[in-house]
């Protein structure tokens, strides 16, 4: 199978390419390369997959110096005309589409970002889909679609009709953008809820990488709600597996779809959505404590208010995941953040 993941330079989409390749898939990945975190950290990614930053140049297909079955290419997505082109030259069979405008904070103080990144290069993946098709699109969502609701564990039969931030409003845009193509041109498409993805290689403006920096240099850490929040922390191999397995089975209707009373999560389309969540909340003061055990390490902390646009818990409930691939995240707190810490020490040599 040949396959087009976006965001190759980033965490998940790194990860996702990786395990394709190991299974003998091919892969085509792309990435803007833009500066919201540290590059480096985006070119050793892809240096570890055998494409060199020297070797990389905007809008030229790269073939990987280490593995045979890769080729990336940087591109911008908010510019359809290449991208479709792409299309047109590669004939995909499966789309894994993962590069976003992250980060809910961000999304307070640059809107504009999320719109260019998240809402047009988003329909401009729908486009090439819809003129050179392709057996499935899976695309990463996220839990911030959850918003305001209260409701324990989040699942994808609720109403997700008040995100708090401009950042959980795209990523619902993402998932009813889907659903029109999915009705109107027979797209099959897969939504996939993440749940605070963490793990080696991941992204720096997220709580496990600035826990651990700050740890390191002996400065306090920032601790939001003053420690009251629990989070579905879920460790990036799950996120992993639990793509592929989506991406290996296409979105069909569901034949029992009621339009008297409908189910968020699917359609008469071909167009479905899972949550990924290791199901199992941990208080934000038990992942402090696991990071202070990986790096033998006492954290200072700053007791702080909760932050506009964040939610004080997330659980994900997956039981149609489980049904339909047979597959449930289960990496335990201690051992995933043991690795992240491992993978830190070693790659900053600490």
């Amino acid at each position: 199978m040949k396959y087009l993941v976006t965001g190759t330079a980033g965490f998940i989409g790194f990860h996702v390419a990786q395990q394709l390749l190991e299974r003998g898939d091919e892969v085509v990945g792309l990435d803007i390369i833009n500066d919201y975190y540290d590059i480096n950290l985006k070119y050793a990614r892809l240096a570890h997959m055998g494409i060199q930053r020297d070797h990389v140049k905007k809008g030229e297909m790269v073939q990987s110096d280490t593995i045979s079955g890769y080729r990336f290419i940087q591109l911008d997505l908010s510019v359809k005309d290449p991208l479709v082109d792409l299309f047109a030259q590669e004939k995909f069979d499966v789309v894994i589409h993962l590069a976003a405008q992250a980060g809910v904070r961000y999304s307070l103080s640059h809107p504009e970002v999320y719109i260019e990144s998240n809402i047009v290069a988003y329909l401009n993946i729908l486009e090439a889909c819809r003129f050179h098709p392709v057996k499935h699109l899976v695309y990463a969502s996220s839990s911030s679609v959850y918003g305001s609701n209260e409701k324990m564990p989040f699942s994808t039969s609720d109403s997700v009709d008040h995100p708090i931030s401009l950042y959980a409003a795209s990523k619902k845009s993402n998932e009813l953008m889907a659903h029109t193509y999915s009705h109107l041109f027979n797209i099959p498409t897969t939504g996939l809820r993440f749940f605070t993805v963490y793990g080696p290689w991941g992204r720096p403006d997220m709580a496990l990488f600035l826990f651990t920096e700050a740890i390191l240099k002996d400065e306090p850490i920032q601790v939001f709600n003053y420690g009251n929040m629990k989070r579905d922390f879920t460790y990036i191999d799950d996120i992993v597996k639990g793509v592929i397995k989506v991406a290996d089975r296409p979105a069909s209707p569901n034949a029992e779809f009621d339009s008297q009373n409908p189910d968020p999560g699917s359609s008469k389309a071909p167009y479905k959505v899972y949550n990924i969540g290791n199901s199992s909340p941990v208080l934000l003061m038990d992942y402090i404590h696991a990071v202070e055990k990986g790096l033998g390490k006492e954290a200072k902390m700053n007791m702080l208010p909760l932050q506009p646009g964040d939610v004080p818990a997330s659980h994900a409930e997956v039981s149609d995941l489980v049904r339909d691939t047979g597959y449930k995240p289960d990496t335990p707190i201690d051992q995933g953040v043991k690795s992240f810490t491992d993978w830190y020490l070693d790659y900053y040599k600490k």
